[in-house]
Parts: structure tokens; C-alpha cells; sequence
């Protein structure tokens, strides 16, 4: 998985400007915002903003020399892969930028834009002090596998359109504003070490209790922790050392055992079913439910009724 989706040549060599193919805009995504691109072989005179958040672009496909520098100032030449990745944040200034494809693959590039609150309240949740995105230090044609399986997880999400995806990009987006602040960050943070038992029995059935009863909504990750008295980040990575499931997979798995359960009732139909599980749709529940039994849900449901005529 190289969160690449296929361009023909031609229409590869036609692009002028970027070209957006997929985005979280429309999807509701807090704090976090996910857009993936082809782009042109060629560009010249393209002026980025400097951005008041978080921004970090994945290269997923070709390579480019690309020349960038600030307004008027001088260039600053580098060669960008694939895997390669760009990170800015928010004190760089506006800067103007200019490539060149130098392979036949087509260029592809995940962008990443991590929101200041989100950012600023996940550094207070760990580091116990108010820390700015200015913090962060920019850096160009570097790698980093855990900031590119991020990256791709969040893109296959969002291809897939998951749904569970709002809350695993929740998840994801607080896992990336902590990796960046102890790796990217120009001085040293301090997290102090919380050391915890994992949920109680108690508070597993009061969150189980809460999901059933909300299944076919839309689950966030702020809900969830509530439920249990820690802060999002804390709790994400408590309920993994408790369950060995992350939220979304646990939430995920659950509206596939609830479509089970009402698939083996024929008098609902299969988008009722879709919708009762917290499904957006029935292409999404069927694509879903395959990737999890191995099977659609009408030859579940149609297996069943086999089993219940033949016993």
C-alpha cells in the first residue's frame, strides 16, 4: 500500500496546477485535515501561505527536484521521493515554490494539516504546559516510518470511507501532535510519566453500555473518554493496553456484530441494516462487512437462512 491511485500518462501530462482527489474536508474530520493530490510535472511560481497549524505533505509516488525559497530570497534546492516528507508549522513565513518531475511515475502527495487547538490541547494533555505549533522545527526531504503510517492509515480511511474513520482520525491526530513534539520539537518536552492499571472492570461496562446505546451515531473520541474520566490521549492509549483494540477498532467491531444480529432478522433491509450498525451507507457496510467475515451481507444473510431451514 503506497496511498497511490492510478492517473493515465496523458492525463498526467495535461495537470498545470495540483490536482485534489481526495479530501476529509467534506467528511467532518476535527482538528485534522487530510487531502491527497496529483501533481503537475511541471510548476512554476507557486506561492504557499505560511500556515497557522501544522502541516505535513507525504510524497507517495514519482520524484521532483523541487526548488523553494522565501518571497525574494534565494533558492534552496532539494530532490523529493517517495516516502520523502515535508513538515512546516506555524511561524514560517510565505514562501514561493517551483519543481520538476524527473521520473515517469506520476507525483502523488498526501497532505496532512493538524489543527493549532488540537495541537496546543494534546501538548497540555501530555506536557502539563501551553505549547505552540511554533515550537516545531520545519524540515524538507526527510523520512519518518511512523509519520508515514500515519499518513497512509489516514488515507486509506479516508479512501474507504471508513466508518469508523472520524474516530480513528481523532486518534491519529492526537498520536501525531505527540510524535512531532518529541522528535521535531527545538527544545526538549518534558512528559511526565503516567503509569496506569488499564479500565476497570466498571468502566468497561459503562463504556460498552454507552457504545451499544449509540452505535448508529457518530462516535467521537471526546465522547468515549468521558466515559471513563481521562483525557482523549490518556484514554486512547489506555483502552489499547486494556482491550489490545484501538477505540475505532473496538467501535468498528462492534456495529459488525450488531449487523449480525439484525441481518438474521428478514424483515429489515440491508440499507435499515447499514444505517442501525452506524454504517453511512450500504456500500460502505458492504465493503466493510467482506473485509471483516469474507462475505456481503446478503450472502450472509441468505447462509443463515440455509442454516435456520437445513437445522
Amino acid at each position: 500500500m503506497t496511498g497511490r491511485i492510478a492517473i493515465s500518462q496523458d492525463a498526467y501530462k495535461t495537470l498545470r496546477v495540483p490536482q485534489r482527489y481526495l479530501s476529509s474536508v467534506d467528511v467532518g474530520w476535527e482538528g485534522l485535515v487530510a487531502e491527497a493530490f496529483h501533481e503537475p510535472v511541471e510548476l512554476e511560481g507557486w506561492m504557499v501561505s505560511g500556515p497557522p497549524d501544522v502541516s505535513l505533505v507525504l510524497f507517495s509516488g514519482g520524484t521532483m527536484r523541487m526548488e523553494q525559497r522565501p518571497l525574494h530570497g534565494a533558492w534552496e534546492t532539494l530532490y523529493m521521493r517517495s516516502n520523502d516528507m515535508l513538515l512546516t508549522a506555524g511561524r514560517d513565513a510565505a514562501h514561493e515554490v517551483r519543481w520538476q518531475g524527473i521520473s515517469d511515475l506520476p507525483m502523488q502527495t498526501l497532505h496532512l494539516h493538524l489543527g493549532k487547538e488540537l495541537f496546543c490541547h494534546t501538548a497540555e494533555e501530555v506536557a502539563d504546559k501551553h505549547i505552540q505549533p511554533s515550537v516545531l522545527m520545519s524540515r524538507s526531504g526527510f523520512q519518518d516510518p511512523l509519520l508515514t503510517q500515519i499518513c497512509l492509515a489516514l488515507w486509506r480511511e479516508l479512501e474507504q470511507q471508513a466508518p469508523a474513520g472520524k474516530l480513528y482520525a481523532q486518534t491519529a491526530a492526537r498520536m501525531l501532535a505527540v510524535h512531532l513534539l518529541h522528535h521535531y520539537s527545538e527544545t526538549r518536552i518534558h512528559t511526565p510519566k503516567e503509569t496506569y492499571q488499564g479500565l476497570s472492570a466498571r468502566q468497561m461496562r459503562r463504556l460498552e453500555t454507552f457504545i451499544q446505546e449509540r452505535l448508529s451515531q457518530d462516535l467521537t473520541l471526546e465522547e468515549l473518554a468521558e466515559q471513563t474520566g481521562f483525557s482523549p490521549y490518556y484514554f486512547a492509549r489506555i483502552f489499547r493496553q486494556t482491550t489490545g483494540e484501538s477505540p475505532h477498532q473496538f467501535v468498528l467491531r462492534q456495529r459488525i456484530e450488531r449487523a449480525q444480529q439484525l441481518l438474521a432478522q428478514r424483515n429489515i433491509s440491508l440499507v435499515q441494516v447499514a444505517l442501525e450498525s452506524g454504517f453511512t451507507n450500504q456500500s460502505h457496510f458492504t465493503r466493510t462487512f467482506k473485509r471483516y467475515l469474507g462475505m456481503t451481507p446478503r450472502a450472509y444473510r441468505q447462509e443463515r437462512i440455509i442454516w435456520a431451514i437445513s437445522g
